[in-house]
C-alpha cells in the first residue's frame, strides 16, 4: 500500500512509519501546516496535532484546536482534490472526548464530556467525518496513554520513578486507560486491512487501572518505592485547567476494536511495563 502519514516525526508516528516500511508499504510524509499537492495512495493516516500536556492559556487553547481542527479540514480539503483517491482515512483523536466521567464504564457509543478538550475531539471527529462525503472509509482511533520507551509519558517518567521520587497524582483513584505503543500500531495497521472498521475505536488496552495502581506497578518492577505524591493542589497551580486531565477518571474500554477481532499484544499493565522495562 502507499501511505501518507502526518506527523510521521512524532513518537507514534516515527514508530509507525518503521513498521509500515517494513512490512513493505510506501510512506509518504505529510506536514499539514505546508499542504500542497497530496499524493495520491491507497490510505491517509493523520497523526498531527499539537500537544495537550501544557497550560491551556488562551494563546494555547487556540493552538491545540488549530492543530487538529483546522489542520484537518485542510487536509480533507485537500483530498478532495486527489484522483483517485485514498480508501481509507484514519485520524487519531483522544479519550478527552469523553471527559471526566469517574468510575462510569466508557465504550465508543458513550456520550461526549463537555470540557475543552471534549468539544475539541468532537470537533475534530466531525472534521476527519467530512473525508466519508469523499467515499473514504474514516476511522477514528480515540488514544489514551500510549506507553514506549522512548517518549510519551512513560519517558517522563522513568526519570523520576528510578530515583525514587515516583508517586500517585492526587488521590490516585482516578481511572487511567493507556495502550502499549506495539498495540496502537498494530490497530492501526489492523483499521488499514480490515474493511468493516468505520468510525470512532477506542485505541485502549482492555485493562484500565486507577492511578495509584499504575504508579505501583511502575515502581515494583523498577524495585523503587512509590510512597511519594503530587497533591491535586500543586498540578492545578502548575498546569491550570489542564490538571483536569491529569486527575479526571476515564475508564475505557475497546469495545469497537475487539468486536472486530483485534487481539492485543498487551492487555494487561504488568505485561506492558514488563515489555518496556525488560
Amino acid at each position: 500500500m502507499q501511505i501518507a502519514v502526518t506527523g510521521a516525526s512524532g513518537f507514534i508516528g516515527r514508530a509507525l512509519a518503521e513498521r509500515l516500511r517494513a512490512a513493505g508499504h510506501t510512506v509518504a510524509p505529510l506536514h499539514v501546516r505546508q499542504l500542497g499537492a497530496v499524493p495520491g495512495g491507497d490510505a491517509v493516516v493523520h497523526l498531527a496535532g499539537e500537544t495537550v500536556v501544557q497550560r491551556w492559556t488562551a494563546a494555547a487553547k487556540k493552538r491545540i484546536r488549530a492543530s487538529r481542527v483546522d489542520g484537518t479540514i485542510r487536509l480533507v480539503n485537500a483530498l478532495a482534490s486527489v484522483q483517485p483517491r485514498p480508501a481509507v482515512f484514519i485520524s487519531a483523536s483522544a479519550i478527552g472526548i469523553y471527559g471526566p466521567r469517574g468510575d462510569e464504564i466508557l465504550t465508543e457509543s458513550s456520550a461526549p464530556g463537555a470540557d475543552f478538550l471534549a468539544e475539541v475531539c468532537v470537533e475534530w471527529e466531525k472534521a476527519a467525518g467530512r473525508a466519508a462525503q469523499l467515499g473514504m472509509r474514516v476511522v477514528t482511533l480515540r488514544g489514551g496513554i500510549v506507553l514506549g520507551r522512548d517518549g510519551g509519558v512513560l519517558a517522563r517518567l522513568l526519570p523520576l520513578f528510578r530515583r525514587g521520587f515516583g508517586g500517585r497524582l492526587g488521590n490516585g483513584r482516578q481511572w487511567m486507560s493507556w495502550i502499549h505503543r506495539e498495540d496502537l500500531l498494530d490497530l492501526i495497521q489492523f483499521a488499514l486491512r480490515t474493511p468493516e472498521l468505520a468510525g470512532a475505536v477506542n485505541a485502549t488496552a482492555p485493562g484500565p487501572v486507577r492511578n495509584a495502581d499504575l504508579t505501583a506497578t511502575l515502581a515494583r518492577l523498577l524495585h523503587r518505592p512509590a510512597f511519594l505524591a503530587v497533591p491535586a493542589l500543586a498540578l492545578r497551580l502548575a498546569y491550570g485547567e489542564m490538571a483536569g486531565v491529569l486527575l479526571g477518571s476515564q475508564r475505557v474500554l475497546p469495545q469497537a476494536a475487539r468486536q472486530a477481532g483485534f487481539e492485543f499484544r498487551y492487555p494487561t499493565l504488568e505485561g506492558a511495563l514488563g515489555s518496556l522495562l525488560a
